[in-house]
C-alpha cells in the first residue's frame, strides 16, 4: 500500500511539473484536495517545499496553476530553509476539500554562518529549482542570480546540486579560496544528463 501511495504521489507530481493536469482541475475537483501554504513572512515564501519527499518547487510560487493538488491519503510536508530548522506536517487530504497550513519558519541556533566567505553566482535555467550545497538545502536557483544576488559559502571543496522535478539533476564541485567569485552555469535538460560547468571570474 505503501509503494502504491508513492507511485501515486510520484506520478502526480510528474503530472504537476509538466503541467498537464491543470486544464482538467481548474473545474470543480471533487477527486484531489488542495492544499494552500501560507507564509508568515519572506522568508517562508522562499523556501522550498516538499512532498512525501519530493521537492515540488518555492512556497510562494505554488498557487494559481501551481496549486498544490494532492491524492486523499496520508501525506508529509516538509518546508526547508537554509540556516532555519524544518517545518514538517502530517496531514490527511480529502477529496474536494481544502486545507489552509500556516508556515512558520524557526532559526537554527545550532548554524553558524562564516565569518570569511567565497561567493558563487548562479546562471541556471529554470530558475525555480532547488539548490543544495554539500547536502543542504539553502534556496531556489532565483534568489542566487541576477544583479547583486549570490549565494556566499565557506571556502574550500563544495558541492552543489541543482534540482527540479522532471529534469536531470546537476551536481558540480567547486573548490573556492576566501573571496573567490565563480558562476555556475546550466541550462536542466528533461529526460537527459544537464551539462554545466563552474567559470571562474
Amino acid at each position: 500500500m505503501n509503494s502504491l501511495r508513492k507511485a501515486c504521489a510520484f506520478l502526480w507530481l510528474t503530472l504537476f511539473s509538466t503541467q498537464l493536469l491543470i486544464p482538467v482541475l481548474h473545474a470543480d475537483n471533487k477527486i484531489l484536495g488542495k492544499i494552500e501554504l501560507v507564509g508568515a513572512s519572506k522568508v517562508e515564501n522562499t523556501s522550498g517545499v516538499w512532498i512525501d519527499g519530493q521537492y515540488v518547487g518555492y512556497l510562494n510560487e505554488l498557487k494559481g496553476s501551481k496549486k498544490l493538488l494532492l491524492l486523499p491519503g496520508e501525506h508529509e510536508i516538509t518546508v526547508r530553509q537554509g540556516g532555519y530548522l524544518d517545518f514538517t506536517q502530517k496531514l490527511s487530504v480529502r477529496a474536494g476539500e481544502k486545507q489552509t497550513i500556516p508556515v512558520k519558519m524557526e532559526r537554527d541556533t545550532r548554524v553558524a554562518f562564516p565569518q570569511v566567505t567565497a561567493e558563487i553566482k548562479l546562471d541556471v535555467k529554470p530558475n525555480r529549482a532547488a539548490v543544495f550545497v554539500d547536502g543542504v538545502f539553502v534556496g531556489h536557483v532565483a534568489e542566487f542570480s541576477g544583479l547583486g544576488r549570490a549565494l556566499l559559502v565557506t571556502p574550500g571543496k563544495r558541492k552543489i546540486k541543482i534540482t527540479l522535478p522532471g529534469y536531470q539533476t546537476f551536481e558540480t564541485d567547486i573548490e573556492l579560496v576566501a573571496n573567490q567569485k565563480s558562476t555556475v552555469k546550466t541550462e536542466m535538460v528533461s529526460g537527459g544528463p544537464a551539462e554545466g560547468t563552474p567559470l571562474p571570474q
